[in-house]
């Protein structure tokens, strides 16, 4: 088997998906492609449709990822967020710090309630964008944190990236959803750090309180304690052993309906909205999962993951030189590609590699890759930041005035993305920070 051949497929899917093709078609295409000029029989296409079987449809942890999504567009329609920002605005938006920290608070409860970073982003850009303006932030700031915080959707659990990469590297997403909680938080720390230095001398705005004393506390109670409830239901039965993750999935959509009826805020026509979308996301997410396992089937079979492992293997410096490596190369295609493709393409291969590596820091087995699976979640979540395809930066375009320039946007997201590689390193060097709750 010529070893161009590997070379030729990466370069090849890479460039359809430059040119704006539909990702799980170039996957899908260049496999089919590859078959016919490699050496394999046409028998392995039998072996790609028994692979998508065992991988994709018959994979139960999957149905966790339509539950997901239904929870968090359930509870976006009923205006519960919205509801969940106005009262963190009412009980921290006295000053500029605390509306910045308002901000990252909602930041993190949309994550724990949805999990999709477009509904964050654009339901902060247009809640809380306005008033951190009002209080003296400048552009380029407030856009910097509302995307950032509206990224924490990836990361801190229940994430439809961290049940993709618990699948890719055959670990568990109970223990992956319990060691993404700390990492999540020291990036809200990071976050709330920045956002305490840039407001040192910003004088307060117009934020004028909707309640206060008593009544300030109910309201909080009121917007906040439904939602809070569902989170450590949904994720407590998870992280504790109580529920599967798939099963933990169906009780947060039934408990995001739950919420809506509890606000009257539940309709035939809200159900089967969320509904729609959630068709729709879940199956762009599983038709790129059909396609890139058709592309790792073929890929490895023309020799591509031994050639990856032979190259990473010849790298000198011991494993702590190769983690660099795959840090800096998934940071690299975060440029250019999405967390689901990066996920997807590079997790069978590299995942193996790294499972083998003595780091010298005590891990070893499946703690080795939980702690892999963090690292590369907070640097995958950087994709989301970094221009020109970063996500984050379309939402937020999309939902902001048009005051707001692109290129603003792309300052002001600049010291978060620092921030974040900041979080990366402390977590390279303290892996107990990861592993210390398993």
């Amino acid at each position: 088997m010529s070893a161009l051949l590997p070379v030729a497929m990466a370069v090849l899917t890479l460039a359809g998906i430059l040119l704006g093709y539909r990702v799980a078609l170039v996957l899908a295409g260049s496999s089919a492609l590859f078959i016919l000029v490699s050496e394999l029989p046409l028998s392995f296409f039998g072996l790609i449709v028994s692979r998508i079987y065992s991988n994709v449809i018959a994979n139960w942890l999957l149905v966790a990822i339509p539950m997901f999504i239904f929870m968090g567009l359930m509870l976006e329609r009923a205006g519960v967020a919205e509801r969940a920002l106005r009262a963190a605005q009412n009980a921290l938006g006295g000053s500029p710090a605390g509306m910045g920290l308002s901000v990252l608070v909602i930041g993190v409860l949309l994550a724990v309630s949805s999990g999709i970073v477009g509904a964050s982003v654009v339901l902060l850009a247009m809640l809380a964008l306005p008033r951190l303006l009002e209080n003296g932030y400048s552009k380029e700031t407030s856009a910097g944190l509302v995307a950032a915080s509206g990224t924490l959707a990836i990361l801190i659990p229940p994430s439809v990236m961290l049940i993709v990469l618990a699948d890719q590297l055959r670990i568990s997403v109970g223990d992956l959803f319990a060691a993404a909680f700390i990492p999540g938080l020291i990036l809200v720390a990071l976050y709330a750090i920045h956002v305490l230095y840039t407001s040192r001398r910003l004088k307060p705005g117009t934020i004028h309180s909707q309640a206060h004393g008593r009544s300030s506390f109910i309201v909080l109670v009121r917007d906040l304690l439904p939602l809070l409830l569902l989170v450590v239901c949904v994720l407590g039965s998870i992280v504790s052993g109580l529920a599967t993750p798939t099963e933990a999935s169906g009780l947060g959509a039934l408990g995001s309906i739950a919420i809506a009826l509890l606000y009257g805020q539940c309709s035939w026509a809200r159900v089967m909205g969320a509904a729609r979308e959630t068709v729709v996301a879940t199956s762009m997410v599983l038709l790129v999962m059909i396609g890139a396992t058709c592309f790792a089937a073929v890929f490895n079979g023309i020799g591509g993951n031994a050639a990856i492992e032979h190259a990473f293997k010849g790298i000198t410096g011991g494993p702590w030189i190769l983690l660099t490596v795959v840090m800096i190369v998934i940071f690299l295609l975060g440029f250019v590609l999405d967390w689901l493709e990066i996920t997807m393409i590079l997790m069978p291969i590299f995942g193996p590699i790294v499972a083998t590596m003595d780091f010298g820091n005590g891990l070893s087995g499946s703690s080795v890759l939980v702690w892999f699976a963090v690292l590369v979640a907070v640097n995958l979540q950087t994709s989301f930041l970094t221009p020109p395809f970063g996500f984050a930066l379309f939402y937020l375009r999309g939902a902001a005035p048009e005051t707001l320039s692109t290129q603003q946007i792309y300052r002001g997201v600049i010291p978060f993305v620092v921030l974040q590689l900041i979080g990366l390193g402390i977590l390279v060097a303290f892996p107990v920070l990861v592993v210390g709750v398993l």
